[in-house]
């Protein structure tokens, strides 16, 4: 399926044993941008997180680790082929420009992508960043 086709959407990449606490800290804000959306999560806009370690992040770990994060419906947490996820990764921007640290994945970007692919708007934010000015992107961007 293409879960990208029509949709609004908020990804990041993370793994569920990031070692400088950047991925939980990262996701808990993701989860009060869902609070801050509503109900329009899983019908306007969707989530999705994608674990750049498919071969550690289960898909029972991830299920663990969006009910630690209180995860609502709407958003999913998505593992896969390695290769894919390398291949969507790059294709999504997330990238380093520096390719030795683009290789360290310890060093992945702290970033979110939002958009539309429907209506071809993309942009990125922090993922620290507020989540009410997120919601402000969110809302500008893509709806």
């Amino acid at each position: 399926d293409d879960l990208l086709q029509g949709n609004s959407a908020i990804i990041n990449v993370m793994y569920t044993q990031c070692q400088d606490g950047r991925c939980s800290l990262i996701t808990s804000n993701l989860a009060a941008l869902q609070r801050e959306l509503g109900d329009r999560v899983g019908r306007d806009i969707f989530m999705y997180s994608i674990t750049l370690r498919p071969h550690e992040d289960t898909p029972r770990l991830l299920l663990e680790y969006a009910a630690r994060h209180h995860v609502g419906p709407g958003w999913l947490f998505l593992t896969g082929d390695a290769d894919d996820i390398e291949l969507v990764r790059r294709r999504l921007g997330f990238v380093n420009v520096n390719p030795v640290l683009d290789a360290d994945i310890n060093q992945h970007t702290s970033v979110v992508r939002i958009g539309n692919e429907r209506r071809e708007r993309w942009c990125m934010a922090p993922g620290g960043t507020n989540p009410r000015y997120l919601a402000s992107i969110v809302e500008s961007a893509v709806l």
